[in-house]
């Protein structure tokens, strides 16, 4: 029973991709962005206001690298995805998720001095053989003609801010209680994120997107990252990491659900090989450890 705690991470991660792009009629994604951050600081001081005061010194000492992380992992990461749901759809920002684990063992080469094995990158050309293939919509030459849309640039950015998001935190080990590193980051994230609330044409929570903030700001940002940690103490991190490919067949069924979305063909291929592709790379590769935080999309 142990796979549980992965498997309901990944599908509050995969139900929150949908939950983004249900937020576009909603609110604004500069918006949502700051809220979720600044309502999960709420829901966690309680609990990390102790070990941060225990901690301070150690914090100050990594603020600057804490900075960073929270650059990466909340305002990149996060708000990128808000913004590329208006452009691209749940299914797209799910497969772009999923790839993170992929991204991060190429970036482990230079920053960690990782070696890259022939089974990583050739699981790496069928994966994105197939995101090809599902970006230009069975197509792969019109991808010349008019190149992919915004959205997907966006995640693409979203997802490689967050695989270096993990290689540094695996690189630094910052010295700090998991949840307390967590909660600066948080904090950090919510002000940086400041500025583009009160660019937003509204900043208003109106009562249709109130639920969808609350489950950004609990369940993904909060409750996930639970789930996650203990799945990989349980299991061991190479091993949770694979649950990550359950992320867009987990969004698949729930935009069926709540969006009415059935997937294309391009995307079951497309979406097929890159599944293909992840499982080949990760299978004997000693997958990098994902970080305990609130993740995207």
């Amino acid at each position: 029973m142990n796979i549980i705690f992965p498997i309901a991470a990944v599908f509050i991660w995969a139900a929150n991709a949908v939950v983004s792009k249900l937020a576009t009629g909603a609110i604004e994604p500069g918006a949502i962005a700051f809220y979720r951050w600044f309502f999960a600081l709420i829901v966690l001081l309680p609990f990390c206001v102790k070990p941060l005061l225990e901690q301070r010194t150690t914090v100050l000492k990594n603020l600057g690298k804490l900075t960073v992380l929270a650059s990466l992992g909340m305002v990149l990461n996060q708000c990128l995805a808000y913004y590329a749901a208006h452009t691209t759809s749940a299914t797209n920002i799910a497969v772009f998720l999923s790839l993170m684990p992929l991204f991060g063992l190429f970036l482990a080469v230079p920053l960690l001095g990782n070696k890259l094995k022939k089974q990583a990158l050739f699981g790496a050309i069928i994966s994105f053989s197939g995101l090809v293939f599902m970006l230009s919509e069975g197509n792969p030459s019109s991808l010349l003609a008019s190149g992919i849309k915004q959205g997907d640039a966006l995640m693409f950015i979203s997802s490689l801010a967050y695989a270096l998001y993990s290689v540094l935190l695996n690189k630094w080990k910052l010295p700090l209680k998991p949840w307390t590193s967590v909660f600066c980051q948080v904090a950090i994230g919510a002000l940086l994120q400041l500025p583009l609330l009160l660019v937003s044409d509204s900043y208003v929570i109106t009562s249709e997107a109130f639920p969808m903030v609350l489950f950004a700001a609990v369940f993904a940002s909060v409750l996930a990252p639970w789930f996650w940690l203990q799945g990989v103490r349980r299991i061991g991190a190479s091993n949770a990491t694979l649950f990550m490919n359950l992320v867009p067949i987990f969004t698949v069924l729930i935009s069926l659900v709540f969006l009415g979305n059935p997937p294309t063909t391009y995307h079951l291929i497309g979406g097929g090989f890159v599944l293909i592709g992840l499982i080949t790379a990760q299978v004997k590769v000693n997958a990098l450890r994902l970080p305990l935080s609130p993740k995207a999309a």
